[in-house]
């Protein structure tokens, strides 16, 4: 399992070795918005309970410089990447509202500036308050690793990488929850540079070889296509002239496909003497969709495909491939030998 933890997502994936250099994917690959920027939004959190949501609120809105100077040079360094979660390594840290972002002090409320003025405007940052802003995003993480373990047999190995990765508490918390689960729990030597470095070696070697050489679907895809309404179908579906349009599903989500995999169908125009064909190609979360219009459902390209309407039923044998980074669609008029192709962005995200 590669566990890619980030600023702003974490994205997950399970793999399997099938020998000669090539993998393939077993699960359904997972993300969620729990990116290390998440506890920089629980420490901001921190600070409107302590100063009031319209003093932050001002301070960002008209002094945004010394707002991101005291997330990120007093709180991310100096407080957030130190953080081991272990107590006898923390010593409170003090931020000094005067210091680091003086004209926050002109936002403040009365009743709040009369606590801090004895205070002497200095915020003490105890462990249990790192703890909390840290546990809420890390949860979210553990429960993404726990999902995808609940669909393998067995998992030999986690790997971290991503620049979030580097935290020592978010590697305890993992090995804690998975160690007795997963033998091998580890981190990249440099993990913030593991995934571009990955994403070169990637793309150098589809000159060459399939790294990966199964997938597996994250989505629907399917085409939409023109039936006659039939007893059962939804009355408000039917279309003047007696159809009805559905969504058509070559690939269901979920569904292991290998590489260059091709899925094929036949089509036959609703008339001999139709000239032109719309192939439009959607993708859906949805495992059972019916038709292009529900809510989810994207409209991922088209194909168009010219027809002689010489009043000879034609037919069109339509090809769906699944590349590395791309799906291909192709059509091919058996009736008069003709070929339609175009290539469409395969969507991961």
């Amino acid at each position: 399992m590669v566990v890619d933890c980030g600023g702003g997502t974490v994205d997950l994936t399970t793999l399997t070795l099938l020998g000669n250099k090539e993998l393939g994917e077993i699960t359904e690959r997972t993300g969620d918005f729990c990116g290390s920027t998440y506890i920089d939004k629980e420490f901001i959190n921190f600070l409107r309970k302590k100063l009031g949501n319209d003093a932050i609120k001002q301070l960002m809105e008209n002094h945004y410089g010394q707002f991101q100077y005291m997330v990120q040079n007093f709180f991310c360094q100096k407080v957030k990447l130190p953080f081991t979660g272990n107590r006898e390594d923390y010593d409170t840290y003090e931020l000094d509202i005067e210091r680091v972002a003086p004209i926050l002090i002109t936002y403040v409320g009365k009743e709040i500036r009369e606590i801090m003025e004895e205070n002497e405007w200095i915020i003490d940052i105890r462990f249990e308050d790192i703890k909390a802003m840290f546990d809420p995003v890390i949860d979210r993480i553990i429960g993404l690793i726990r999902s995808q373990l609940s669909n393998v047999q067995d998992c030999s190995a986690i790997f971290l990488a991503g620049g979030f990765s580097e935290s020592e508490y978010l590697q305890k918390r993992i090995k804690q929850e998975f160690q007795h689960v997963v033998k091998n729990i580890r981190v990249s030597t440099i993990p913030i540079a593991a995934i571009s470095r990955g994403a070169v070696m990637y793309g150098l070697s589809l000159k060459n070889d399939n790294v990966i050489s199964t997938r597996i679907l994250k989505y629907t895809y399917g085409i939409e296509v023109v039936n006659y309404w039939m007893e059962g179908d939804p009355i408000s579906r039917r279309l003047h002239n007696g159809r009805i349009v559905r969504f058509h599903c070559l690939a269901r989500r979920g569904t292991q496909v290998e590489t260059n995999q091709k899925v094929t169908t036949f089509f036959t125009p609703l008339s001999p003497l139709q000239t032109r064909v719309s192939f439009r190609i959607f993708f859906t979360n949805e495992y059972n969709a019916k038709y292009c219009d529900e809510p989810g459902m994207r409209l991922l390209g088209k194909l168009v495909v010219n027809l002689p309407g010489s009043g000879l039923l034609d037919r069109l044998l339509f090809g769906f491939t699944f590349g590395q980074m791309e799906i291909t669609v192709s059509v091919k008029n058996e009736t008069n030998g003709q070929n339609y192709i175009t290539k469409l962005k395969m969507e991961t995200d």
